[in-house]
């Protein structure tokens, strides 16, 4: 089954509306041909999985009457620097653009990051200490008591392993929104 989060706590979720009078006589703009037919109905409309070029997914939230040409919304708060993202990559990829815009919530560095906390944490529920953790994770070899309470990877796996536990708090909804420096 497809999950999808609820588009104000993913601030990239497209959200689609029937298009203004002002603006449904557009001729040269893509339009109906987003909504796919399957999809999921909820209250506020029927959200689909839209697949790019580079392999990834938006998320559409679109009318669940299509009635003429849609149109992206965009609200006027913070987080509508977030929705102008995934527009511009919805756009590109309508208009049949070479390259996609990357979606920006999570650098490499961040992904890697975050590999390494889910493995950690998953070695920490199946049991494994935080010492054999350093040793697969950060391949130190064994280390006896004395290397082990001064190793930075003790203090490593100690971090990772907070992390984790945030994420698994509800942290991770945190991941659905861009970073934003203000």
């Amino acid at each position: 089954a497809e999950i999808f989060w609820r588009p104000e706590i993913d601030t990239s979720a497209v959200v689609l509306v029937v298009a203004p009078e002002a603006l449904a006589e557009e001729t040269d703009a893509p339009g109906g041909e987003i909504v796919a037919p399957k999809g999921r109905a909820s209250p506020i409309g029927k959200h689909l999985r839209h697949r790019l070029p580079d392999g990834t997914y938006l998320h559409l939230v679109a009318p669940l009457k299509d009635r003429g040409r849609l149109v992206a919304t965009v609200p006027l708060g913070p987080e509508g620097l977030d929705r102008i993202e995934a527009i511009q990559r919805l756009l590109a990829d309508q208009h049949r653009r070479r390259s996609i815009p990357r979606d920006t919530r999570l650098t490499a560095q961040q992904k890697a990051r975050l590999r390494r906390v889910l493995q950690a944490s998953d070695a920490a529920f199946d049991g494994a200490t935080q010492k054999q953790i350093a040793e697969v994770l950060f391949r130190t070899g064994r280390l006896d008591r004395d290397e082990w309470q001064v190793s930075s990877a003790r203090f490593a796996v100690s971090s990772l392993l907070r992390e984790g536990r945030d994420l698994i708090a509800g942290g991770y909804r945190k991941l659905l929104r861009h970073q934003r420096r203000l």
